[in-house]
C-alpha cells in the first residue's frame, strides 16, 4: 500500500487537514450562527468561546493558516470539552458520547505536531520570504 499511496502522502495529508478543519468549523457555525441544524448560543458563555475556537480554528486548519497554533488550541478545546461535558457519563468515550471530541483532540494534536504541510497557506507564506 505504501508503494501506491505513499507518493500521495502530502496530498492525502492536505485533504485530511482540510476535511477535519472544515467539519470542525461547521460545529462552530452551529453555535455562532444557528445554522446546519444547530442553535445559536445566547450570551457570553463557554459554549460561545468554544464556537469561536471551532469556527475560526477550523477554517484556519482547513486552509493551513497558522496551522500548528490553531490545531493546538483546538486540541485543547476538545480535551476540555471531553472532560467537562462527556467524562462524567462513564469511562469509555463510546458510552459517554465523547468519541468525536476524543477523535478531534488527537487529530488536531497530530496536525499541531506536523504543521500545515506543503499544501497550505503557511507553506505559501514561507516560500514568499
Amino acid at each position: 500500500m505504501q508503494r501506491w499511496l505513499g507518493r500521495y502522502g502530502e496530498i492525502i495529508y492536505a485533504l485530511f487537514r482540510f476535511v477535519a478543519g472544515a467539519l470542525f468549523a461547521c460545529h462552530g457555525a452551529q453555535k455562532l450562527f444557528g445554522v446546519l441544524g444547530g442553535q445559536k448560543v445566547p450570551g457570553v458563555s463557554l459554549p460561545l468561546v468554544g464556537g469561536i475556537i471551532e469556527f475560526a480554528g477550523g477554517l484556519m486548519i482547513a486552509v493551513g493558516l497558522l496551522t500548528a497554533w490553531a490545531a493546538f488550541i483546538s486540541c485543547g478545546e476538545m480535551a476540555v470539552a471531553y472532560f467537562m461535558v462527556h467524562a462524567h457519563g462513564g469511562f469509555w468515550p463510546i458510552v459517554n458520547k465523547g468519541e468525536l471530541a476524543v477523535l478531534y483532540c488527537f487529530c488536531f494534536l497530530y496536525i499541531a505536531a506536523r504543521g500545515g504541510g506543503p499544501y497550505s497557506v503557511d507553506a505559501k507564506l514561507l516560500r514568499g520570504r
